[in-house]
């Protein structure tokens, strides 16, 4: 599967989801990807390469050893790791293609905030909404 940034200056190929897909609501997560939660993926670093634009990369060590890598020309956030740890941790939402696999969990809920929370009363549209 490949994936790449907004701007296509950085490309990778992901094998296969290692683990499953969890709905991240850490403050981290909402901060860094700003928006309510980050679906995310561990990749095993045998299964994961980047194809283009590595060079492109900007990281940021967002708590004590866990590093997001992020395109310095887009700001898309691709993947965080802790560089001890034998996979890392795709946003699959930067995925070009069908992972095969539906996400199985949400974690951290408890960091939730109010603001961001949907309810039945809000409306949805498949495009933009009417004028």
């Amino acid at each position: 599967m490949r994936g790449a940034c907004l701007c296509g200056a950085v490309v990778y190929e992901a094998e296969q989801l290692d683990m499953p897909i969890v709905h991240c609501h850490c403050h981290t997560c909402r901060k860094a990807h700003a928006v309510a939660y980050a679906p995310s993926a561990g990749v095993n670093r045998s299964h994961f390469r980047w194809l283009q634009g590595k060079e492109k990369l900007s990281s940021f060590e967002s708590s004590p050893g866990k590093q997001r890598y992020f395109c310095s020309v887009c700001g898309t956030h691709i993947l965080a790791e802790w560089p001890a740890q034998a996979h890392v941790i795709l946003r699959v939402a930067t995925l070009d293609e069908d992972p095969g696999a539906q996400p199985a969990m949400h974690i951290w809920c408890s960091h939730d905030v109010s603001w961001l929370q949907d309810n039945e009363d809000v409306l949805t549209y498949q495009e933009w909404q009417p004028r």
